[in-house]
């Protein structure tokens, strides 16, 4: 594999292999008013959330890399310890583009990139009516991390407010994944879109704690058709499952008549069905399709 030295290449060059790696990156849409009041809007991916008691929110408009100067979000978080943080969605991305334009001080970024700002309820600074997730947080903290050129400014907010559209919420009150439409940073120029099919599921360890991988059948551990992925899935079970004689399935069937005078070909046949059952997440039936092999 390459080796990168931090230190020993250009920090634009390693600024874009972090960017490249460490990705997607959600963006924080940060609103912010300077000392006179007047509004600034602009986009940043090194964001994230890092605690809900108290609600925690991290975010860092870092040192320009070409001259070392800060930006103008950064300026106004020192001038009044407050800031808005909405969402990005598809719908709205190529304006939030287009407002990270390095436009003169006091110029803006609402009009520039025709985002309609809405008053804020508990701090000055405006939120983004197209946003359909509004934040409004105070400054707890600001963290200089190097004064170099690259060097983040790690914004630590506290939320006092969340306006939540109705519209993206599911029956159950919570955010629909589909309906939010989120986009965030790659690296470069990419941008990558978290609705569709670049949405997933991934059953999260259960409270019985799983098995592990290295609990599974040796046949099973050592396949050649089953991915790490799937050997995952199967290791999450607590308890190592066992035949079930209720257990009906007509290819199960059909795999071990036609293989059945083959061992070798009629496990590739298994692992290869139980595979198509682990990318539907049938883990279940995956597992009684390997133990009829067993």
């Amino acid at each position: 594999m390459m080796k990168v030295i931090p230190g020993e290449v250009k920090t634009a060059q390693l600024h874009a292999y972090l960017l490249g790696a460490v990705a997607p990156r959600p963006i924080c849409f940060a609103s912010t008013v300077d000392a006179e009041g007047r509004p600034n809007l602009s986009p940043f991916s090194f964001f994230n959330v890092f605690g809900s008691n108290p609600p925690t929110l991290v975010f860092s408009p870092s040192r320009r890399v070409r001259d070392n100067t800060i930006k103008h979000t950064l300026e106004n978080i020192y001038a009044t310890r407050e800031v808005v943080i909405n969402v990005v969605t598809y719908a709205m991305v190529q304006q939030a583009s287009l407002s990270s334009c390095e436009f003169p001080k006091g110029v803006s970024e609402f009009e520039k990139s025709g985002f309609t700002p809405l008053p804020s309820d508990k701090i000055k600074p405006f939120r983004v009516k197209e946003s359909p997730v509004q934040m409004e947080c105070v400054v707890k903290d600001i963290i200089e991390t190097g004064q170099g050129g690259g060097a983040g400014n790690l914004v630590i907010c506290e939320p006092v407010l969340v306006h939540i559209h109705e519209g993206i919420l599911d029956p159950n009150g919570k955010i629909d994944p589909q309906k939010i439409d989120l986009v965030a940073r790659m690296g470069a120029d990419y941008y990558c879109r978290a609705s569709g099919d670049a949405v997933f599921e991934v059953a999260k360890p259960n409270l019985k704690v799983g098995i592990g991988v290295d609990a599974l059948p040796a046949g099973i551990r050592s396949s050649h058709i089953l991915s790490g992925n799937n050997l995952g899935q199967l290791g999450n079970v607590n308890e190592l499952p066992v035949i079930d004689a209720a257990f009906n399935d007509d290819h199960l069937k059909n795999i071990i008549q036609y293989y059945s005078i083959n061992p070798d070909e009629m496990e590739k046949e298994l692992h290869s069905y139980a595979k198509k059952l682990l990318e539907q997440n049938k883990v279940d039936e995956a597992w009684q399709v390997l133990l009829a092999g067993s």
